[in-house]
């Protein structure tokens, strides 16, 4: 390593440096009026400049240079918090205090991040911090930068280690493995989730078993019954292998912003969810995205794989920045969906007359299978409709705001005019509605 480089490149002064430096200034220009202030200072000065070359010996020529790995996940998950460590051990033979700057991925845009510690002699630690990824895609962490300073404090030495690292940032992976837990139990109202009462009695046959208090007399097998001298039940589970496509819009209204995420992320993560309680229920699942053209497309299935060829082809989504064809999507849903399906559009309307632009097409697919069009609540509508007008400038505002959100219960209407399924939501809500929805239908044997 350069020499200069190694004892002064990366030498750097601590504020305390300043501070006793500014004060030894202010007191040699006192002296010149104060004469007893003058061998005060010569000797502060001193002090000042042994502490100074203590100091830099200490930094410099009694330990080794640290060693840190950062522990890191391959995949992070896109809107989750993303645990990072950092395990650390210095070779200093007294306490020091450190101060931690990660050099983090450009997407993050964070200026001023920093961990300050305290490390004891020949220490060993782990830093833990956490990032929240806002849009997917490869994540490059940088060059790790410690700065150890004593107990003096007035100067910074400086390790800088080569931990150069690339991840990728895929759909949440917590939300899905949330929402699947959810969608086992009854609990978790305060999710939205709960457990529908089921009307009437599904035909797909699973076993023979013995009867027991409170099962159905409708389904004694008599046969059964007469063979083995007991009374024997039918068994019934929910009808599998039903067909669910997972419909993607891409367009530009798809870009707007919430929350750190845009509305294609939400939809995404969402999808993943729904995808993987799909599989959960064996049923099969498959995955269309379009824009101007049909740029994905998933053939339903309900293999093991199926999962991770749904979320690879998710990570590579993009939104585009023309109005999507639904045209285009009718003639492609004709010709590549044969077999009736339900199919769950992940799109977002923002007026009526929107709606309308499209509303004959949508029509058309609902004809030949079960349509349910999930979109999202304009949130921040709904906080300037309910807020307090002081003035004429905030009631022209109310009164817009009041009229959009409107608009959208107008297009909720529209479409269970024409027999169109529909889930208006919340961003951040819109996994948990869009999976209590399809639980409705599974239970109802709507699909």
């Amino acid at each position: 390593m350069n020499p200069v480089k190694k004892y002064i490149g990366d030498l750097f002064f601590n504020k305390r440096f300043y501070y006793v430096g500014a004060l030894l200034v202010v007191l040699f220009v006192l002296s010149h009026f104060f004469e007893l202030l003058q061998s005060i200072s010569f000797v502060l000065m001193m002090v000042w400049g042994f502490a100074f070359l203590l100091d830099y010996f200490l930094l410099f020529f009694t330990g080794r240079a640290p060693k840190a790995k950062r522990i890191i996940a391959n995949r992070l998950g896109n809107g989750d918090k993303n645990n990072v460590q950092i395990e650390l051990s210095t070779h200093y033979p007294f306490a020091t205090t450190i101060q931690m700057i990660d050099e983090l991925p450009e997407q993050l845009q964070e200026r001023n991040f920093s961990i300050k510690k305290r490390m004891p002699a020949k220490g060993h630690k782990f830093l833990k911090y956490q990032i929240i990824p806002g849009e997917r895609g490869e994540y490059q962490f940088g060059q790790l930068h410690l700065y150890f300073s004593t107990g003096i404090g007035l100067l910074n030495r400086r390790f800088s280690l080569p931990l150069n690292q690339t991840v990728s940032v895929y759909p949440s992976y917590a939300q899905m493995k949330q929402q699947q837990l959810i969608s086992q139990t009854n609990y978790m109202h305060d999710h939205g989730s709960q457990r529908l009462r089921k009307i009437g009695q599904s035909m797909e046959f699973e076993q023979i078993k013995d009867y027991v208090t409170g099962d159905d007399i409708r389904t004694i097998n008599w046969k059964a019954t007469a063979r083995r001298g007991l009374l024997m039940v039918n068994n019934y589970v929910d009808e599998k292998s039903q067909q669910v496509y997972c419909i993607i819009d891409k367009g530009r209204l798809m870009k707007m912003p919430f929350n750190g995420l845009s509305l294609l992320d939400y939809a995404i993560n969402a999808v993943l969810a729904l995808s993987n309680v799909c599989l959960q229920k064996q049923d099969r699942v498959g995955l269309m995205g379009f824009s101007t053209k049909l740029s994905t497309l998933i053939a339903a299935d309900k293999k093991l794989v199926q999962r991770e060829n749904i979320l690879e082809a998710l990570y590579k989504e993009q939104t585009g920045f023309l109005e999507s064809d639904y045209e285009m999507l009718y003639m492609q849903v004709r010709h590549k969906i044969k077999q009736r399906s339900l199919l769950v559009l992940f799109t977002n309307f923002e007026s009526l007359t929107g709606l309308k632009r499209q509303l004959n097409y949508l029509r058309s697919i609902a004809r030949h299978h079960l349509l349910m069009v999930v979109f999202f609540e304009n949130t921040e509508m709904n906080k300037l409709a309910h807020a307090d007008a002081y003035n004429v400038e905030d009631i022209y505002t109310k009164t817009i705001a009041e009229k959009l959100v409107f608009e959208k219960k107008l297009v909720v209407k529209e479409l269970q005019k024409y027999g169109i399924l529909s889930v208006l939501a919340k961003p951040e809500e819109l996994t948990v509605s869009a999976i209590n929805k399809y639980l409705e239908l599974k239970a109802r044997q709507a699909i």
